[in-house]
């Protein structure tokens, strides 16, 4: 008589609702840290999610307690033992992990995190890195680095661009848990609701965004992003150009024209 065949539940779980995208964290044991595959499996995903049409915001959750304790020190310390001391491989994380937290910001769809518990690091920097973010409100947030002797630097990028930069400095040099009211407060979260409801909450604000022009949307974020790396006059000159194009869009000629007419439009997306 054969062995049962056991299978392992993967790392990342897809499941499509409709017209929304979530993207569940399933390394519980591990609070869901960011090990290498876990990063690739994100990058793959967004790559496929970006082609597919049928999808129209995209919700990132995680299975467990915590939503994400950041980067798998583990496997980091495990690599101090190659000749270089883990310098290569750490430079080739980095940098896979960097291109991951981009491709959420260029993705054409909006991404919201559903926040349940902790999120920590290169986790805070994940929530930082989404357009949006719902949590519980047992949830807490950190870049916590400094207390290990390894300054969240990457981290760092995507919480700067979404905080002041004195309530930024203060988590990265405490390194202490933030309440997610007071996330909420410094602008790192949308919405604060209670335990149990953030995924559900996160998933009616997608179902509001996926109703929109997915045109629109797209030309809306990528702007939205380009235009903060720019002086003010060169983002209205900029934006200017872009809202140009997307009048001459069919979608804000029916979107303009349904307005005008009071009724409801319908989208082509083109």
């Amino acid at each position: 008589m054969n062995a049962p065949v056991r299978t392992t539940a993967p790392i990342l779980q897809r499941e499509d609702l409709g017209t929304v995208a979530v993207l569940t964290l399933n390394r519980p044991q591990a609070r869901n840290s960011l090990s290498e595959a876990l990063i690739a499996a994100l990058t793959e995903a967004f790559a496929d999610i970006a082609a597919d049409t049928r999808v129209r915001a995209v919700v990132i959750a995680a299975n467990g307690p915590a939503f994400s304790a950041g980067h798998d020190m583990k496997e980091m310390t495990a690599r101090r033992s190659d000749a270089d001391r883990g310098r290569a491989y750490f430079k080739q994380l980095m940098d896979a992990c960097a291109t991951m937290m981009q491709a959420i910001v260029r993705s054409p769809k909006p991404v919201i995190a559903a926040v349940q518990g902790p999120a920590s690091a290169a986790g805070c920097q994940l929530v930082a890195s989404c357009d949006l973010a719902i949590a519980s409100s047992a949830a807490k947030f950190a870049t916590p680095g400094v207390n290990i002797g390894l300054f969240c630097s990457t981290p760092m990028v995507a919480l700067s661009r979404n905080v002041s930069r004195k309530a930024a400095m203060e988590m990265l040099l405490l390194g202490e848990l933030v309440s997610a009211d007071d996330a909420q407060r410094i602008g790192l979260i949308n919405r604060v609701v209670a335990p149990g409801t953030e995924r559900e909450e996160a998933l009616k604000v997608a179902r509001q965004i996926a109703s929109k022009s997915a045109l629109t949307v797209k030309i809306g974020k990528e702007a939205f992003y380009r235009q903060l790396e720019m002086s003010l006059a060169e983002a209205y000159r900029y934006t200017a150009d872009v809202m140009v194009e997307n009048m001459l869009a069919r979608d804000a000629e029916e979107g303009i024209g349904a307005f005008i007419e009071k009724r409801t439009p319908s989208w082509e997306d083109r």
